[in-house]
Order: C-alpha cells, then structure tokens, then sequence
C-alpha cells in the first residue's frame, strides 16, 4: 500500500499497535504502550494518528474516543463507514458499502444540509456475545 510506504516511523508504530490490538485503543492508552519506544507525549500520538486517519489507515470510534486500524476490506470511496461495536467484548466491526453511502449523500445533498463529518456507530452485542448471553438466560 503506498499510503503506508510513506509514512513516518511514529505512525507506523502508532498504526502496528493499533493494528496488533484487541480492541479499540485511546490516544493516552497507546502512548503508554509506545514508551518503550521513545513517545513521551500525548501530542506526539495525535500527530501520527491525524496522518493516519487522513490516509484512510485509521479511524476514530467517537462514542468511545479512541481509535481503530481500518480494515483495509472495503472502499472509502464515498468517506461513509459504520462501526458495530460490542459492549461486552470490545469488538469493533467496520461495514463500508458504496449503494448505502450514495443514498446517504444523495438524501444529505438533497436536504441542502453541508456535512463536515459522517460517523456511524452500532452499540450492542456481537454474535459470540449475543449467543453467550442467550444461553446464560436459558440457564
């Protein structure tokens, strides 16, 4: 990906962790984990993550204000992407599909409404959860 050919070695650590992770992590929470590798402020994070999420190689989960390593399975052609995050897990699903994204821009370019930003999330259970829960009630 030439994206990440270009990038400065802060973001690509900042971009290995949030890749490696389990879940979504805040800014303050990978600085902790790239102290080891010479991060010594917050500001330090927040520059790589801002080149990372313009690159489309991030995004920034708003609800939780922290961050994920995009997917990478989909377009950003239309800039819409949805995230299903799992309350009890901490699983976060990236969903990004062309047909959803233009009949959201049509319906915003026909109401005269001029958007800044789009950010779609799904709070709830994932499927494994979901499961567990159904069979610890049926208990």
């Amino acid at each position: 990906m030439a994206a990440r050919a270009s990038l400065t070695r802060n973001q690509l650590l900042v971009l290995e962790k949030l890749e490696d992770a389990a879940g979504p992590l805040s800014a303050y929470a990978l600085l902790d984990l790239l102290r080891e590798h010479g991060f010594r402020a917050p500001l330090q994070v927040y520059r790589a993550l801002d080149r990372l999420m313009k690159d489309g190689l991030v995004h920034r989960l708003e609800s939780l204000n922290s961050f994920v390593a995009c997917t990478g399975e989909h377009s950003h052609l239309h800039g819409i992407t949805a995230f299903a995050i799992c309350e009890t897990c901490g699983q976060v699903a990236e969903f990004a599909d062309p047909v959803v994204g233009k009949r959201l821009e049509s319906w915003v370019s026909e109401s005269g409404f001029r958007p800044n930003k789009a950010v779609i999330e799904f709070r709830g259970l994932c499927a494994p959860c979901a499961a567990a829960e159904r069979d610890h009630r049926a208990r």
